[in-house]
């Protein structure tokens, strides 16, 4: 079993040098997310390769217009712009290439034929592709897993949310967490149960991208955690002093306890040594009013 541990991307992994190149020498696989808004030149898709080690892994997101413009239509516009997508993964040595279809495409029967004549004319080269079909909660139709099933396509999941739909001999997860669209940070208990799920599938290769305003230090976590047996810690203190670490980071005074809880409380901070909680474990207990200071909560929280 092989496990790849990356994130969505690497532009915010360093300011001031080549972040691409120092991304690679604390991670082996990136998720390249800037391929869904644009199509970048197939010299920058070079350049990519030959600033990373040899084994080095990339995955690629599909550009949005094949998906939420053309919806997986069998459109030259579409089918141009899948070859394009598919010859930078050519280009990367990219094995996985990830489609996402908007919430708000409906699975009706017309629909379910419109997708799988899509993906019986592309081609796909070799490469894997990895599908996450979003529905606004809704249950995925039966119909859309058998069109997976026959093309022999991946199920992305968030696996801190669900488990895919199909067996595969890869597993193939983008990690948003529990909390508001990339406002997350996931505990040593999240994580730990991230990679027991992962393990229990027994996937030939596991594929995880984290994704969220945390996402380095999260997957970093997890790999010391993989190769360690224990988490690093991630603030200087224990406890309140934690606590207290983390609000100092950029909380806006005056605030409520509700906005506290909602711009702070998926915070990670360090209990105990061994031991990391949401900041919500201390901020729940808070008393009903505003605060106007780090001191303020801090001395609540004692009492």
């Amino acid at each position: 079993m092989e496990i790849r541990i990356g994130t969505g991307g690497w532009a915010y992994f360093t300011a001031g040098m080549d972040s691409l190149s120092a991304y690679s020498k604390a991670f082996d696989y990136v998720e390249i997310n800037s391929t869904y808004y644009e199509v970048p030149s197939m010299e920058l898709v070079k350049s990519w390769r030959k600033r990373v080690p040899e084994g080095f892994e990339f995955s690629v997101r599909c550009h949005r217009s094949i998906t939420h413009q053309y919806l997986l239509k069998s459109v030259p516009e579409a089918i141009t712009n899948f070859n394009r997508m598919i010859e930078i993964c050519r280009l990367l040595r990219s094995a996985y290439l990830h489609i996402l279809t908007p919430p708000q495409l409906e699975f009706t029967s017309r629909r379910i034929e419109v997708i799988r004549d899509f993906f019986e004319t592309v081609d796909t080269a070799g490469v894997k592709l990895v599908w996450e079909p979003r529905s606004l909660g809704a249950k995925i139709d039966r119909e859309v897993i058998k069109i997976m099933e026959d093309h022999d396509i991946v199920h992305c999941v968030d696996l801190s949310r669900q488990s895919p739909l199909r067996e595969s001999d890869v597993l193939y997860s983008r990690l948003f967490g529990k909390g508001r669209h990339t406002l997350y940070q996931f505990t040593d208990s999240e994580l730990k149960e991230i990679n027991q799920k992962a393990r229990e599938l027994k996937a030939r290769k596991i594929m995880l991208a984290f994704h969220g305003i945390r996402m380095y230090k999260d997957a970093a976590r997890l790999k010391v955690f993989l190769k360690s047996g224990s988490f690093p810690r991630v603030t200087k203190k224990l406890g309140l002093e934690s606590l207290q670490e983390v609000l100092m980071e950029d909380t806006k005074f005056p605030i409520t306890k509700k906005g506290l809880l909602e711009e702070q409380g998926w915070k990670v901070i360090d209990l105990a040594e061994t031991e990391r909680v949401h900041a919500s474990y201390y901020l729940e207990i808070l008393p009903e009013r505003t605060y106007e200071n780090v001191e303020e909560i801090i001395k609540e929280a004692k009492n």
